[in-house]
């Protein structure tokens, strides 16, 4: 059993002047810094591709290169939208390149109490108000934004009255006119006005199902994440998930958008432009690929996948990333040393 650790005046009582001479040094140092932290975060909308295997690399070797924890969160909200038998592959895919999480996986069908809480709290300090439009009426009023349309604030005005016909609201969060502005550890400073780029945005749909904003805040406060190495694809949501965090008084992470991954029409790879998936026959082969995208220095030959990461882990060093586009199909991967 684990006892209470001893105070400074208990030190005194009992004599142990050695010791409390240590604790008192201990007193007067800085408070330790929090234990890097990092995620890696996969939908199962569709099987891990070129890709997800740069994301998942470049997060394991930074949060093992910091000498912390690197966490697996299942992202299945949206059950129409998920690929039977996906999660289950995504598991026995990353377990075949050799990567070994912290914990047990963690999944966001079995967290919706967690969201609920979260949106309740919103709610009772008047942050979000329901809104009943439907996406083509309010997307007939908007202008282009930064991230798809820009919602006009229809029903957060005082004067619009709630339809009397018992329809489902989705939730909304009101935005600033402000910019806000964060350092990415890759792609450099990066600002948006969530006012004039976004709108108020959606946090429960209207069917029922919650939006990725609220989830992937509450879950990576929750889960204590600190760091969050993902795709660019992402970048321009951060700020809505910056702003939410203030909102909730969550501790904002360090970000790091890596480069996407496309192909040779310039789309990035992913299940809508028909990403091949992870072969496993080739995981040496793929992960050397993935590691020189990352500006690794070429490994010597391994016996295992395990070996290559090891390799990722020691000679990490973000400062080289570059954040420029990488179009795979124009770069064969780099053959073993």
């Amino acid at each position: 059993m684990r006892t209470q650790p001893e105070t400074f005046s208990g030190c005194l009582r009992r004599g142990r002047r050695v010791k409390c001479a240590l604790f008192s040094a201990l007193l007067q140092l800085k408070p330790a810094m929090t234990l890097y932290t990092g995620r890696f975060a996969p939908s199962p909308t569709g099987l891990l591709h070129i890709g997800s295997l740069l994301t998942a690399t470049a997060s394991y070797a930074a949060a093992r290169a910091a000498g912390g924890r690197w966490l697996l969160r299942m992202e299945d909200l949206d059950p129409p939208r998920e690929m039977p038998g996906a999660a289950a592959d995504i598991l026995r895919t990353l377990e075949a390149f050799g990567f070994e999480w912290d914990g047990e996986v963690a999944y966001q069908s079995r967290r919706h109490a967690l969201y609920r809480a979260v949106l309740a709290d919103l709610q009772a300090r008047n942050l979000v108000y329901p809104c009943y439009c439907s996406r083509r009426q309010w997307q007939q009023e908007a202008r282009a934004g930064a991230d798809g349309f820009v919602y006009g604030g229809r029903c957060a005005d005082p004067a619009f009255r709630q339809p009397e016909n018992g329809k489902t609201p989705a939730w909304r969060l009101r935005v600033p006119d402000s910019d806000i502005v964060f350092d990415d550890a890759i792609v450099g400073r990066y600002r948006q006005n969530l006012a004039r780029d976004i709108g108020d945005f959606v946090l429960l749909r209207a069917d029922g199902f919650w939006a990725y904003q609220l989830a992937v805040v509450a879950d990576d406060a929750e889960q204590g994440i600190t760091h969050i190495v993902r795709g660019q694809d992402l970048l321009v949501s951060t700020p809505r998930q910056i702003w939410l965090q203030r909102c909730l008084n969550y501790p904002q992470p360090h970000y790091a958008h890596l480069p996407l991954l496309t192909n040779r029409a310039g789309q990035k790879w992913s299940k809508q432009t028909l990403a091949p998936a992870l072969d496993l026959a080739r995981r040496e082969q793929l992960l050397r690929q993935v590691m020189a995208y990352l500006q690794l220095p070429p490994c010597p030959a391994v016996d295992k996948p395990q070996d290559l990461l090891a390799w990722a882990v020691r000679h990490w060093d973000i400062a080289r990333i570059p954040p420029q586009a990488v179009c795979t199909e124009n770069s064969p991967p780099p053959a073993a040393a």
